[in-house]
Parts: C-alpha cells; sequence; structure tokens
C-alpha cells in the first residue's frame, strides 16, 4: 500500500480516537515507509536459534552480574513495587535485563514511523494500526513529546520495551513526577512492568516453575497434574528441594525428552502474555533464578537441537488444523494446548510424546489420513 495512501484512510480512525488533526499532521510530517523495518521483520531471534544458546546468552555471566548490581541499588524502590503488585523482584530483574539490559540498551527507532511501516506491510496490519492511534494518543492525551518517542523495529518503547496499548492501560509514575517514564526513570519502568503482570494474573504463592528429573519409564502422555501428583509419580525437582505444598503444573521440554525438562506454573503464562513465547519466559525466569542466586540449569542440552523457523511453525499450525486440531493462532505460538495435541499426533507416528515440535514431526505429519 502506498504510505500516504496510508494515512489517509488512517486518519478517519485517529479522528473517531480524539486525535486532531494539527496531532495527526505533526505527527506524520516528512516521514516515509522505513526499509530498516520491513528487513527487520524476518529477524526473530526467539526462532530458529538452538535454545541452549538462546538462553545462555540471555543468562550470561556479565548480565547475571549486573542484575545483582541492580538489585542492590534499587533495593528499596523493588521492595515497594512488590508490596503493591505482589510481584517478585527477580521476576522484573529477568524482564528488564532481557529487554533493555537494565536500560543500557537504547533502541533508535522513530516509532511512529515504524508503527506506520509495520501497518502497511505487516500480515497483522490491524494490530500495528491500532499500536499507532495509540501512540498518537500518548502525544496528544500524555503529553509524550513526539520525537522523544523511539523504540525498537516493531514498535515497543522505553526499558520495558512497552507497545502503546501497553504504556496507555499500565504506566503509571512511581518516581514521583506525575507521569509514568519508560524511558529514564528506573521506579516508572518497575511499576509498570509489575503492574502489566499484576492485572494479567501472576500468583505470589506460585513459582514460575524449576527444572525437574523425569522417573524412569515415565509417561509421556502426561503433562498436567498437580505438585502433590508429580512428586507421587517419582517427578523430583533438580534443586532438590521439595515440591510446593499446593498448585497445579505443566512438563515442559523445551527441546524434547532428551534435554532438560521443567515444571511450569500459570505464571509462565503471564510472562508469555508479555511476549507470547516459551523460549523467552524460559529465558526471562532463568535469568531471574540466577540472580537470585541459583544453579545453572543442570541437565545437559542436547547436542543436535534444530528449532523450527517461524515459517516452519505455521506450516506445522496449518497441518495439525487441517488434521482436526484446534488452534488458536497461525502466528507461530506453540501454547501448551497445541503441544498435548503434537503429544497426541507423536504417538501416533511412533515417536516420543514429548510435545516438542521439531523438524521431522513437520516432516511426518502427511503420514496420518485426514
Amino acid at each position: 500500500m502506498n504510505f500516504q495512501s496510508f494515512l489517509e484512510g488512517l486518519w478517519p480512525d485517529a479522528q473517531a480516537a480524539g486525535i486532531t488533526r494539527r496531532t495527526f499532521d505533526a505527527a506524520f510530517a516528512g516521514i516515509g515507509s522505513n526499509p530498516a523495518v520491513i528487513a527487520a521483520m524476518a529477524h526473530q531471534p526467539e526462532y530458529g536459534k538452538p535454545i541452549r544458546d538462546y538462553v545462555n546468552a540471555i543468562a550470561s555471566p556479565p548480565r547475571i552480574d549486573e542484575g545483582r548490581r541492580k538489585a542492590a541499588e534499587w533495593a528499596k524502590t523493588f521492595s515497594a513495587v512488590e508490596k503493591k503488585f505482589s510481584v517478585d523482584r527477580w521476576t522484573l530483574l529477568g524482564i528488564w535485563g532481557i529487554e533493555s539490559d537494565y536500560g543500557s540498551e537504547k533502541d533508535t527507532f522513530d516509532v511512529v514511523r515504524s508503527l506506520a511501516t509495520l501497518a502497511t506491510v505487516s500480515d497483522r496490519s490491524g494490530y500495528f494500526r491500532a499500536e499507532l492511534v495509540g501512540a498518537l494518543k500518548m502525544i496528544q492525551d500524555d503529553g509524550i513529546d513526539r520525537n522523544h518517542m523511539v523504540g525498537s523495529w516493531a514498535g515497543a518503547m522505553g526499558q520495558p520495551q512497552f507497545m502503546p496499548s501497553d504504556y496507555l492501560k499500565f504506566a503509571r509514575s512511581f518516581g514521583g513526577d506525575g507521569r509514568g517514564n519508560i524511558w529514564t526513570s528506573v521506579p516508572d519502568v518497575l511499576a509498570l512492568i509489575a503492574n502489566y503482570l499484576h492485572q494479567d494474573g501472576w500468583s505470589a504463592s506460585l513459582p514460575w516453575g524449576f527444572e525437574v528429573i523425569v522417573p524412569a519409564g515415565f509417561d509421556y502422555m502426561h503433562s498436567r497434574d498437580s505438585f502433590a501428583a508429580w512428586a507421587k509419580l517419582g517427578v523430583m525437582r533438580a534443586d532438590g528441594a521439595a515440591m510446593p505444598s499446593a498448585g497445579d503444573a505443566i512438563m515442559f521440554f523445551p527441546t524434547g525428552a532428551s534435554g532438560p525438562a521443567f515444571l511450569v506454573t500459570e505464571n509462565f503464562n503471564v510472562i508469555k502474555l508479555y511476549n507470547n513465547s516459551d523460549v523467552y519466559a524460559l529465558a526471562v525466569n532463568y535469568l531471574g533464578d540466577r540472580i537470585r542466586g541459583g544453579s545453572p540449569i543442570r541437565a545437559a542440552w542436547p547436542k543436535v537441537d534444530i528449532q523450527l523457523s517461524r515459517d516452519q511453525r505455521i506450516a506445522l499450525q496449518k497441518k495439525l488444523a487441517a488434521l482436526g486440531y484446534k488452534v488458536n493462532d497461525f502466528a507461530a505460538h506453540i501454547d501448551f494446548d497445541l503441544r498435548d495435541d503434537i503429544r497426541d499426533v507423536q504417538k501416533k507416528l511412533g515417536m516420543v510424546p514429548d510435545g516438542n515440535p521439531t523438524p521431522e514431526l513437520l516432516g511426518r505429519l502427511d503420514e496420518l489420513k485426514r
């Protein structure tokens, strides 16, 4: 779509949202589509890269050490945020660390231009169009300086990498300046992340999860149960601690049965609302655990770990849907319901039913009758 034609079509939506013509024209003055954004669309680190490499790069020794320094530096702020939102500091540090390296990484993309570009070329154009209107509301209603609205190529802004709709919903002043500042105010950044997780259902009574050891002869079709039931089945925490006294958990094999195993709770899914990726959620929580003083992952990662690309994941989703399985979206997100369906398919194909989507599975789906 021609960029100018897109803007002409966007104006009625912006006007209906209360945006003035003056704000609209000023926001788009002198800009056009950004080729760098289009190029960046093809590269998303959660897809294709071996999980071991991704997780270890996120939870690197320098980032763990810096996280511990930040925990000490902002200890009073963390305590106040924990008291208000009931989200632990280690989770906040994990997200803060992965999103902007505790604020040290500085994005340079013009958010308005990025969102306008994505709204014209992305297969999620409706989403980015709505986010663009949200960015205009930030400028007009919240007094955010248009020239200060820099972020990632995808329009995520500030130290917590929030989209405009998230900012409008969750941002709050925690540093006393009267306005949520996600670019330079650490108290506001931490409060915003905590408020996001709190409102999305974070439970202070549950861990995110932990690494486990499964017993010999484990039934890989068994994916969901209470902690008490997992313990009765012989599943043990890798760190030797006791299972939580209450709560439920899902068995998660990020690289299949030959690699590390984890029991994860609903809090893991809350993290995925921040970024809908199992690998992202694992990396965030692992980083937080390491900052807190936890041990490295104990089980060995498989030597060969070929992850599906984004396009391959979508192809897998479409094939599963054609076989009659429910797929909630066709955007490469493999949720735990779909992993259970993958277990069913793997069992039919004589594979280990660990729920892990692999190139072999994708190649063999055509063997099943529709």
